[in-house]
């Protein structure tokens, strides 16, 4: 049993392979449900760790190279997508290929690995984060990526614009390192006063995704991020 948390962190680096693979192919659907998937055993292995009593360096390491590709690559990759536009990547593979313009995605996707790396050293974030979370930073990437596949509400041509895209890596890769205190949203005790923010910020989602479709993904972190500002004193006070 003390290997359980170590299988699920790789079952979360086997889902976001699996989910890195769809994304080349354009298959965001798949990459979602995918990253779905890295989300759930990221959340389970640290549950696990928790209630086996177990913690080691390799685990901690092994988090991080995980979430490196399953909340790094994946996202990057996601945006070199959305860059790209409907250029088929099938087409390309066995060739020389690449669209050049469309590289700077992975700029966010160094940025993750520096605030993962961060994240491992700093002693700050017990109960809250510092700076977005690069779970959260792939949902919010996640959401537009659906949201242009869909072209919900007309918005594809806007989204993949690539002056916009552009502009919003730098600043989700600045989200990512920097010193804003935001919310931790961990399930430390099975009981209603310590998950009520939890809960309520479920059912605002709960909302957004029955107005607003696979958009409320990323609308749900902007709301995240407003909040923790306003609440930043709160944030430290825990």
């Amino acid at each position: 049993m003390k290997h359980l948390p170590n299988a699920l962190t790789l079952a979360n680096l086997f889902c976001g392979c699996c989910a890195l693979l769809y994304t080349f192919y354009w298959q965001p659907e798949m990459a979602a449900l995918f990253t779905a998937g890295s989300f759930v055993f990221d959340y389970l292995d640290g549950m696990a760790a928790r209630a086996l009593h177990v913690s080691s360096p390799l685990g901690k390491e092994l988090d991080s190279l995980a979430d490196v590709v399953s909340f790094g690559v994946v996202p990057g990759a996601m945006l070199y997508r959305l860059l790209s536009g409907d250029v088929s990547i099938s087409a390309a593979f066995g060739s020389s290929f690449v669209e050049v313009y469309a590289l700077p995605a992975f700029v966010l996707s160094a940025f993750s690995a520096f605030r993962l790396g961060k994240f491992n050293l700093d002693t700050r974030q017990a109960n809250y984060f510092i700076g977005l979370s690069t779970p959260a930073c792939t949902v919010f990437v996640l959401g537009i990526t659906l949201a242009a596949h869909h072209d919900r509400f007309g918005l594809k041509e806007v989204i993949e614009n690539q002056w916009f895209l552009y502009t919003l890596i730098p600043v989700l890769s600045w989200l990512l390192v920097s010193e804003i205190p935001m919310f931790g949203m961990k399930i430390k005790r099975f009981d209603w006063k310590s998950n009520v923010f939890n809960l309520a910020f479920l059912a605002l989602f709960a909302v957004f995704v029955f107005f607003l479709k696979e958009l409320a993904l990323s609308i749900i972190i902007v709301c995240y991020i407003i909040l923790s500002i306003i609440f930043k004193n709160k944030i430290l006070a825990e």
